[in-house]
């Protein structure tokens, strides 16, 4: 029966069929308009029965296929973590996209190498990219809204309009990294490295920069107001300060020490 289910089925449905019709005979000789019409009766049900189960079996068989998908784009990224080569990094964001087509986003990513990737665009809202290395990448507009970036390694990567509204960033690597219009609202950078950074035009407000290291970063139209933890200090090394925006106590304090950085 299990080495062969489709004889097995014949057989069945042969002897029923047997049965069925022998029994009905008798029916069959009394009155065989009246049956016969009982019997298509039954059919019309039998074929809404056989619409509603098929859709039903339909619809869970759709659903189990995208769900182990899920699982197995999960599998391979757990599989890839720690591998620190060029195929896994590649191989992780192909994962990562084909979960993105499936609208998830929150994506556990701690210790992925993902150096020299393509992730323009892509959602990692509230995914976990703790001490991950996403160096030299592209990240463009991606929206990476309250992801965990602690000690994340983003050196030398293009976020420019990346979205980093609420991220916890401490200790992250920014050095030489693009962030230009990036948005930064709120997030936690404390003791993230910012040298050579560009700034230009990014949003900063209400951030935590305690310990930021800001030597030789742009910060042309930068915003800053409400930055918690941020000092004079660590902005007198700040290549430029042009146009940037602060709160008028720290703002006070660069003009008069450092006008230089601000313009007249």
């Amino acid at each position: 029966m299990i080495e062969k289910p489709i004889l097995t089925s014949a057989i069945v449905l042969v002897v029923l069929s047997i049965i069925v019709l022998g029994l009905s005979m008798p029916y069959y000789l009394a009155d065989f308009n009246a049956f016969f019409g009982q019997v298509l009766a039954e059919a019309h049900g039998m074929i809404f029965d056989i619409a509603v189960i098929g859709m039903l079996i339909f619809w869970l068989n759709k659903n189990g296929e995208v769900r182990q998908r899920i699982r197995t784009y999960k599998d391979e990224i757990d599989d890839f973590r720690l591998w620190e080569s060029e195929e896994a990094a590649f191989r992780t964001v192909g994962n990562i996209k084909r979960l993105n087509r499936h609208g998830i986003h929150e994506i556990n990513l701690v210790n992925c190498h993902l150096a020299r990737t393509n992730l323009n665009y892509v959602n990692l809202a509230g995914s976990n990219l703790n001490s991950a290395d996403i160096s030299n990448a592209f990240l463009i507009e991606t929206n990476l809204e309250n992801t965990r970036l602690n000690q994340t390694n983003l050196e030398n990567s293009n976020l420019n309009q990346a979205m980093l509204k609420g991220a916890y960033a401490s200790g992250a690597n920014f050095k030489d990294a693009y962030l230009i219009k990036a948005q930064l609202e709120n997030a936690f950078l404390i003791k993230s490295n910012f040298k050579n950074a560009f700034l230009m035009e990014a949003n900063l407000t209400n951030c935590y920069l305690t310990g930021a290291n800001f030597e030789n970063a742009s910060l042309y139209k930068a915003d800053l107001r409400g930055a918690k933890g941020l000092t004079f200090e660590q902005l007198t090394k700040a290549k430029t300060l042009y146009l940037a925006q602060f709160d008028d106590e720290i703002l006070n304090q660069i003009k008069t020490n450092i006008p230089e950085l601000v313009g007249k």
